[in-house]
């Protein structure tokens, strides 16, 4: 899969506040879909959505325990949209250095703003 097409999964289902919630609970230990659900008052099959969702972004595995679904978290698509994020910190920080060098070395440079220049 193209990286592009894993980093637009993981920020839709990341976009959604249940799924958030989700993750978030899974960051304490495995559950299964039951336990996710009971907190919540929604439907079983409303939280297996999300779940399935989150599945389909490859931030959650999930797998079969006598009648119950395990879910729990995997590491790989969240480290890929962290350095995808990291990399855009990194670009803005040294735009935003080098904006600041110029007008540093600019003292000719007048702020309209301020009435003592």
């Amino acid at each position: 899969m193209v990286q592009q097409e894993i980093l637009n999964r993981v920020f839709a289902s990341l976009a959604d506040p249940t799924r958030r919630d989700i993750l978030v609970r899974l960051g304490a230990g495995p559950a299964t879909i039951s336990e996710l659900t009971e907190p919540t008052g929604m439907s079983l099959t409303g939280m297996k959505k999300h779940v399935q969702a989150l599945e389909n972004a490859g931030l959650v595995v999930t797998r079969k325990v006598g009648r119950s679904r395990q879910c729990h978290l995997a590491d790989a698509p969240l480290d890929d949209a962290m350095a995808w994020i990291g990399f855009y910190q990194r670009l803005w920080a040294r735009r935003l250095d080098g904006l600041d060098a110029y007008f540093t070395l600019r003292p000719d440079r007048t702020d309209p703003k301020d009435p003592d220049t």
